[in-house]
């Protein structure tokens, strides 16, 4: 039987949301992560816990990070607050260039975080996030075009209340919400299997239905 675990680079896995990811992981049967962090001084909160790391700067070349790697989440984001220019280039151009090393390396699974306004961000032309959503927007379309099998999950405002394991989730949603950091990584493993909301991306916010129950009705509405 074979009992390989498939490795999981988990990019942005110092952030919030990425070490609750790479906690997850940890514990799952299937997957093994591989926190990618930009200093060696993060390492020793990883490794206590048994997670392997690897060094890699968005900015820089990072492409040593993707050896033996099989799927991907990019869970790496300025959010916005660190102006337009780091903005562009972690959201922006780290992303795109984490796909583009992804399709080089002929990874299974590319799963993005993005941000709900990511579709339109001239929706928000006034909004101090315009510039982020603008970002996410571009890295969103390079992976659509890429050829990698992806999803892109784009959550309402994220929360540290813990979870509840139950999302609203649609291509597009009508209306704004807030979502705990837990579910969003908990969505982000279960679109990680490549036969689940392959090819696609949507808006999720917390709600009634269980995270699998979700992602099936939206494969279904995509069939």
């Amino acid at each position: 039987m074979n009992t390989e675990k498939y490795k999981v680079l988990v990019i942005g896995a110092n952030g919030s949301t990425g070490k609750i990811i790479c906690n997850l992981l940890r514990n799952s049967s299937k997957y093994q992560p591989i926190a990618m962090i930009r200093e060696n001084s993060q390492a020793n909160e990883f490794n206590q816990v048994g997670i392997e790391t690897v060094l890699g700067d968005l900015e820089k070349d990072f492409e040593s990070a993707y050896k033996g790697i099989h799927k991907v989440i990019f869970a790496a984001g300025s959010g916005g607050s660190t102006g337009p220019e780091k903005t562009k280039a972690v959201d922006q151009e780290g992303a795109m260039k984490s796909i583009d090393l992804a399709k080089k390396h002929e990874v299974g699974k590319f799963v993005m975080l993005s941000s709900m306004g990511a579709e339109n961000p001239d929706q928000m032309k006034d909004s101090p996030m315009h510039h982020y959503l603008v970002a996410k927007k571009k890295a969103d379309e390079h992976l659509i075009k890429s050829g990698l099998n992806f999803s892109i999950v784009r959550p309402g405002g994220l929360t540290d209340d813990a979870g509840t394991g139950k999302i609203e989730a649609a291509e597009s949603l009508s209306k704004r919400g807030k979502i705990s950091r837990e579910d969003v990584a908990k969505t982000l493993i279960a679109v990680l299997e490549s036969d689940t909301a392959p090819d696609t991306y949507f808006e999720m916010i917390a709600g009634e239905d269980k995270i699998n129950d979700a992602l099936e009705q939206l494969m279904v509405s995509h069939s």
